[in-house]
């Protein structure tokens, strides 16, 4: 078994019904109305909940960041990259390939970010990359909870599979010379991002078919990769909805 904590992510973990959950624990000593809402919202699932010290809470937690409540759960259910594709929220497709991201709270934001954005789904690596956990969870905001993940192993065979299905590939890169916002997003695409610090390793950046970089206009000479991710994907999504929004001016 595993745990979600936090308020919003065991609300969305509820909601999701991806996960089994065997009871959800909520500190006994807070009465406020974000958890009763929890409470009830535990009781219309048919989910047990139980009252305990704030210290067991922060033991079955495993952090002091979980608001008063925790879920015990059974474990994130990974899907493969053909899972993935079949699932198009939209009319284009819209993957987030991850190519070694480490840590959970960067992990969680990107993962935030994708489902605000409409992503079909995430593609991670099975090593040297962390796994959706608690904290991931967490840091989601219960985003890591609706959002299907595959998790492979090898992000490079996995692009190749990707662009089989007849999806293009747009690397971030610091390095690309190419605009981010030059690029046409009319397209089954999937965005993929590199590692902290490391950036997109060079065998995953010779799949891409295309490079792009964020212009810096500072002295600092990059972005963290979930602040970098979320520009991209909001530039996606802003394309997508003007050409939506023109093609419903036409039909009028």
């Amino acid at each position: 078994m595993e745990s979600i904590y936090g308020i919003n992510a065991v609300s969305e973990a509820l909601k999701a019904r991806g996960r089994a959950i065997q009871y959800v624990a909520v500190a006994r000593e807070r009465h406020d109305a974000r958890l009763q809402k929890l409470i009830e919202e535990c009781k219309h699932a048919g989910v047990s909940v139980r009252l305990m010290p704030k210290q067991d809470i922060e033991r079955l937690a495993g952090s002091g960041g979980h608001q008063g409540a925790v879920a015990i759960t059974s474990a994130k259910q990974y899907c493969d990259v053909e899972a993935l594709l079949a699932k198009r929220r939209g009319q284009h497709a819209l993957l987030v390939v991850l190519d070694g991201i480490e840590d959970p709270h960067n992990l969680g934001a990107i993962m935030r970010t994708a489902d605000a954005a409409g992503a079909d789904g995430v593609v991670i690596p099975e090593r040297r990359a962390v796994g959706v956990t608690s904290t991931v969870a967490k840091a989601s905001a219960g985003a890591s909870e609706h959002l299907p993940v595959a998790k492979v192993t090898n992000i490079g065979r996995a692009l190749e599979e990707i662009k089989a299905a007849n999806v293009w590939t747009v690397g971030l890169d610091e390095r690309a010379p190419q605009s981010y916002d030059s690029i046409d997003y009319m397209m089954d695409c999937a965005l993929v991002l590199g590692a902290e610090g490391k950036g997109v390793h060079d065998l995953v950046r010779k799949k891409c078919d295309f490079l792009v970089s964020i212009p810096m206009l500072g002295k600092v000479p990059s972005l963290n990769v979930s602040v970098a991710g979320a520009i991209v994907l909001y530039e996606i999504v802003r394309q997508r909805h003007v050409a939506a929004a023109k093609s419903a001016s036409k039909s009028k």
